[in-house]
């Protein structure tokens, strides 16, 4: 395999037009009754609704004919990487949901803004990702009334982006090596530096490269990233910029609306 080889531009257009019919899907066997919603926060329906999401999600090619294919997992089973094929335009596709918060729907607000958990972590690396086929598809989800059922809200994709997986880990990486993090192992676990090994580095005094803790009780130089990977914080323009169309949580609510 050519590792300089990269999935082009005409291959990732061709990839969201085909999947271009997604948006505006919903998910109907999802049904929230609207009443319940004022009491639970969008974090929580993030999470509750994204994992049934994830259940239903090998099963897309059911609701919209995109050509979308189960892949086999190299990583195993419920980790397993990537999701999906595409055979039509020769990728391999991997899913994030960005939860987007309806403020047509009344729901319990959080005392404090919460980061978007969704995540490329750990176990999708330069090790398994192969550069000219793989990309990332970016789903963003928002609870709607249902069309079948007035007095309910089910999941509802309202926007998708695909991006080269390839310059995703890079950026990702890239930034971990900038701030003084590392990976242990061969890309087997993502580090930053403790508290204590940023008063050392400060200090000019030689870091413990061969060790890293969880906690910072531990008193070790660097300490396992527990935020790693997270979207919002990985610095490639192009998924900023689409993450930014949702950075308020209010935006194409008059999209599909019934």
């Amino acid at each position: 395999m050519n590792r300089d080889q990269r999935i082009t531009a005409d291959q990732l257009e061709s990839l969201r037009s085909a999947l271009q019919p997604l948006i505006g899907v919903q998910f109907p066997s999802l049904l929230i009754p609207t009443l319940a919603l004022a009491d639970i926060e969008p974090s929580q329906v993030g999470t509750i609704v994204g994992t049934l999401m994830d259940a239903l999600i090998p099963h897309l090619d059911d609701i919209a004919d995109v050509g979308l294919v189960k892949h086999e997992g190299l990583l195993g089973q419920r980790e397993g990487y990537p999701d999906y094929r595409h055979p039509l335009t020769s990728t391999r596709v991997e899913l994030k949901l960005i939860f987007v918060d309806n403020p047509n729907i009344l729901m319990k607000k959080p005392p404090t803004p919460r980061e978007p958990s969704a995540r490329l972590n750990q176990k999708v690396t330069v090790k398994n990702v192969k550069p000219e086929t793989d990309a990332m598809l970016v789903l963003a989800y928002q609870l709607r009334q249902s069309l079948d059922r007035p007095d309910s809200a089910t999941p509802t994709i309202i926007d998708l982006a695909v991006f080269s997986m390839i310059e995703l880990i890079e950026a990702r990486d890239q930034r971990l090596i900038e701030s003084g993090g590392r990976w242990f192992g061969n890309y087997e676990t993502p580090c930053i530096l403790s508290n204590i090994g940023t008063k050392k580095n400060r200090q000019g005094i030689p870091l413990d490269t061969t060790t890293y803790g969880r906690k910072e009780s531990e008193r070790k130089d660097f300490n396992e990233d527990t935020n790693f990977g997270k979207l919002k914080r990985i610095p490639h323009p192009k998924l900023q910029e689409f993450l930014r169309k949702f950075s308020s949580g209010l935006m194409y609510q008059e999209l599909f609306q019934p």
